[in-house]
């Protein structure tokens, strides 16, 4: 922990992506608290305003506060990065370690398999998986997560793969362990540093496609706000009303940003191969 935050306050970047992050978060499960606005009844008095004092960014066209919805919008798209993030590194986590431990025809198999979903382009499974079943943040969660989870599944198919062969492996075995214990207990720990890298970009990703899928009408119900709807509801006002699609694309922006630089200083830590490599470049 000491050696995260020494870290940190080297890593500039990284201390302005904790930050931002930080502030996303307070902004949007802690902004309603404060700033209250009425995001369930539509107020045709009040639509498409500039930003005043009354509406600090303005109101959409059917009158609700953007600064409200933007708060509500950065709940569900963390909520659904979060969650679907957890949900493709666990999985993933779990099939590359079976696959990279046992090796042979089970790995065989278990790669050809994520060999041949990652051969099919994302968006296209997303757009049919979206079309299929009714969209719904639950919903929402298990299509991002069902398609996320191959990445990590190679990149820990590959640790793994180098852990098995390691003195204490054989050690475990020799001392009667179980292979479901070397799999959970000695293995799985050891690729604890690819796993908080890997989840830490995952978040970012999901939350890029959870904006995508609502920008393209496939994402949640549009009476549940999230920065990708605001987005695709306010490109047909882009020359009139600005600010009805430059509040949620920049709160994407940033936040995205903001979880990938964080992602990197991590990575930085985590990994050795990077920190020799970069101290060799100084000498």
């Amino acid at each position: 922990m000491s050696r995260l935050r020494s870290l940190f306050r080297r890593q500039v970047g990284g201390r302005v992506g904790l930050g931002i992050v930080v502030f996303v978060v307070l902004f949007s499960f802690g902004g309603p608290l404060v700033y209250r606005t009425d995001q369930v009844h539509t107020s045709i008095e009040t639509t498409t305003q500039v930003p005043s004092r009354d509406h600090l960014l303005g109101t959409d066209e059917v009158g609700y506060d953007v600064l409200g919805r933007l708060m509500l919008g950065g709940q569900t798209s963390l909520e659904v990065g979060i969650a679907a993030a957890i949900i493709a590194t666990s999985f993933g986590v779990l099939w590359g370690a079976i696959a990279g431990f046992f090796g042979g025809l089970l790995d065989a198999v278990m790669m050809r398999l994520v060999d041949a979903l990652v051969a099919i382009p994302a968006l296209f499974l997303l757009i049919v998986l979206g079309t299929i079943v009714t969209p719904s943040v639950p919903v929402l969660v298990l299509v991002i997560g069902g398609i996320a989870w191959l990445v990590p599944a190679r990149l820990i198919r590959a640790e793994t793969l180098s852990l098995r062969t390691r003195e204490f492996v054989d050690a475990v075995r020799v001392m009667g362990g179980s292979e479901a214990r070397i799999v959970l207990r000695h293995i799985l720990p050891n690729v604890s540093a690819s796993l908080m890298v890997v989840a830490t970009f995952g978040i970012a990703g999901a939350i890029l496609t959870e904006a995508g899928l609502s920008f393209l009408g496939l994402g949640v119900p549009v009476a549940i706000p999230s920065w990708g709807g605001m987005l695709a509801e306010g490109r047909q006002y882009v020359d009139t009303r600005y600010w009805l699609a430059l509040f949620p694309g920049a709160a994407l922006f940033v936040t995205v940003m903001a979880i990938n630089l964080v992602g990197d200083t991590l990575r930085d830590m985590l990994d050795p191969y990077l920190h020799v490599r970069r101290n060799l470049d100084q000498l």
